[in-house]
């Protein structure tokens, strides 16, 4: 594989490299990618994985390689402190008040001085560096570096920023390691024409490479919330009292304000009940510019509303304070992307995007998702690279790339298949039920209850047993409880991060989990030893995005089920399983309890994908597997 790079990174042009778990797929394209002495720009699906390759990959190739190099590490701008921001929160203090008039409770006073003295010695900014600061603090949200507050050069701590420098060391770095929602969230800000945040990089890998394209699906659609308008009520009633408006504009721009706010709460009201009367269960519903016609009027008076602020902010005298003046003009901007947003979601008249009401926690959005990101990814982010290198365990589907290639629209490349050093045939049994109703059964969820239970009881525990919903992990949750004598953890009850390590702690454990937890975890070890599927994952097809791309298939011509569908949810299989093998060592047991694998024709296409684990359709065999 490090040799493909190598040619890949010299000639140019695209490679396609599945490379299957333990094979050190990172540092075959790092190896090679720094031998090659020009600036690589590495794009990693988590987080997790992005701090993985700075801080442990490369410090062992610096060691290792005896060629000097450097490297820099870029998140979101979300996860950096803003200092500005943070001097203005913290001497606010002083008045028990936020900078935006929220009250600074007690929390936030008890972890003031952590982000001081932390603030004091930092180099980065990162928040990450702050390992005890809870993931959903408000208080972050108002000293971090937000897109919609930055003041750019404007700022005072310009010089200083973290993203000033770190940008700065980007530029100057031979390796740039990024993460997917960056990287597209980049490619999208050039389309906009609003600047970059990436260097210029003659080379591009992207691992993780299967997650790519719902990235992009986020990122290069339109979103409007209530979170955005109400963000936008709060940041202009705090700063018009001081903005350099004559009093008619800034009882003009007042008046909006207002008018924002009631109307707003106007809008989102229709748009609830309107969710309610077609689909109370769904979380999102898609919607056409007809069915959207009861809430039109409202949402156009809230456009207007926009267009008011607007039209009073911008007849702003010029000449006072720059920093202020700035400040004002970015609530210009935002009140213009807000109505042009909202005016182009109303309308839903694009058939190249899909549009979806969506209810999440105290959020509602209305979102436009593209149908087809093939041409925008190759156009806003593949064409600006020389060479592009797309790696993933799970990237070819009954051992040809063309899916993959289809939804990135990736032309000509190289493919190779780098077969994982692990023996599955004497490490693992892929266990097939005799007998199982039907997914769509009601006596499925305690069959696959039964089953587990009789798995798990011969593996001991140390078991991930994945759902593809939550109804069935709610209906087998007390059944398995209640049967086994092993700790049951369930995802909900505590952090995605907290759950893993107290699996980890935790002899005997069993996690029973949904989608999340099918990638990117990784516990090596006799601590998971069994891993069980209750169905093959097949995206729903109720879901607004994949609904449209299955009717964008056929409309074609094509086939969705076949060609869209099953490929997707064999990639989505094989994340699943590969949670069970991660080093030489391990030995376990595969379990999917779905009976479509053997009694449907493209079940065989599943298990065409599947590792080449033998396979049994008896409890006995299990048995005697873990003796």
């Amino acid at each position: 594989m490090a040799s493909a790079v190598a040619t890949v990174i010299e000639e140019g042009g695209t490679l396609l490299a599945e490379a299957g778990t333990g094979t050190g797929k990172t540092l075959a394209y790092l190896v090679p990618s720094i031998l090659s002495r020009q600036r690589v720009l590495v794009s990693t699906g988590t987080k997790n994985l992005q701090e993985q390759v700075f801080f442990k990959d490369l410090p062992a190739l610096r060691e290792t390689l005896d060629v000097p190099f450097t490297a820099t590490l870029m998140k979101g701008r979300t996860n950096y402190l803003c200092l500005h921001r943070w001097e203005n929160y913290r001497d606010a203090v002083e008045g028990n008040t936020g900078t935006n008039g929220r009250l600074i409770d007690t929390g936030d006073h008890v972890l003031l001085p952590v982000i001081q003295e932390w603030a004091a010695r930092t180099k980065t900014g990162d928040r990450a560096e702050l390992r005890d600061l809870p993931e959903d603090l408000d208080l972050w949200k108002e000293i971090s570096a937000d897109a919609d507050t930055c003041l750019g050069t404007e700022c005072p701590r310009y010089g200083d920023c973290y993203l000033t420098l770190m940008r700065q060391r980007a530029a100057e770095s031979d390796v740039v390691i990024v993460n997917h929602h960056l990287l597209c969230a980049d490619a999208a800000v050039r389309q906009s024409a609003y600047g970059e945040v990436i260097p210029s990089c003659p080379t591009l890998v992207v691992d993780e490479a299967h997650q790519l394209e719902d990235v992009a699906t986020q990122y290069f659609g339109v979103a409007f919330s209530n979170f955005r308008v109400d963000d936008l009520v709060r940041d202009a009633a705090r700063l018009l009292p001081s903005a350099p408006l004559e009093i008619e504009r800034l009882e003009e721009a007042s008046r909006a304000v207002n008018h924002i706010n009631d109307r707003s709460a106007v809008f989102f009201a229709a748009l609830s009940l309107a969710r309610a009367t077609v689909a109370a269960a769904d979380a999102r519903v898609r919607y056409t510019s007809e069915a959207m016609a009861e809430c039109t009027e409202e949402g156009l008076s809230l456009a207007t509303a926009f267009d008011e602020l607007e039209r009073a902010l911008d007849k702003r005298q010029p000449g006072g304070d720059e920093e202020l003046d700035e400040v004002i003009g970015s609530l210009v901007r935002r009140a213009r992307d807000l109505r042009q947003d909202l005016r182009f979601l109303l309308r839903a008249d694009d058939e190249s995007f899909v549009f979806y009401l969506e209810h999440r926690g105290l959020g509602t959005f209305l979102r436009a998702s593209p149908v087809d990101v093939s041409r925008i990814v190759r156009d806003a982010l593949f064409d600006r690279f020389r060479s592009i290198v797309l790696t993933s365990a799970t990237l070819a589907v009954e051992g040809r790339f063309e899916y993959i290639k289809g939804r990135l629209g990736i032309g000509e490349a190289d493919e190779l298949q780098v077969p994982s050093e692990f023996n599955y045939r004497q490490q693992t049994l892929l266990y097939l039920p005799r007998r199982m109703p039907p997914p769509k059964s009601p006596t499925f969820a305690e069959a696959v209850a039964r089953e587990t239970i009789a798995l798990l009881t011969h593996s001991r525990g140390r078991a991930f047993v994945l759902f593809t919903s939550y109804r069935v992990l709610r209906t087998v949750q007390p059944l398995v409880e209640m049967a086994l004598p092993y700790p049951i953890l369930v995802q909900g009850t505590a952090p995605r991060s907290a759950l893993i390590d107290e699996f980890r702690s935790t002899p005997n454990a069993v996690l029973l989990a949904t989608s999340s937890f099918w990638q990117g975890v990784d516990v090596v070890g006799d601590s998971l030893s069994c891993v069980v599927i209750d169905k093959l994952p097949f995206a729903s097809p109720g879901d607004p995005v994949t609904s449209a791309r299955i009717d964008a298939i056929n409309a074609r011509g094509g086939d969705a089920f076949a060609e869209y569908q099953v490929p997707l949810a064999i990639l989505s299989l094989q994340q699943g399983l590969g949670r069970l093998i991660r080093h030489r060592g391990d030995r376990g047991v595969l379990a999917v309890l779905d009976s479509r694998l053997v009694t449907t024709g493209y079940g065989r296409r599943f298990l065409a994908s599947l590792p080449p684990a033998p396979v049994t359709r008896d409890l006995a065999a299990v048995e005697g597997f873990f003796k």
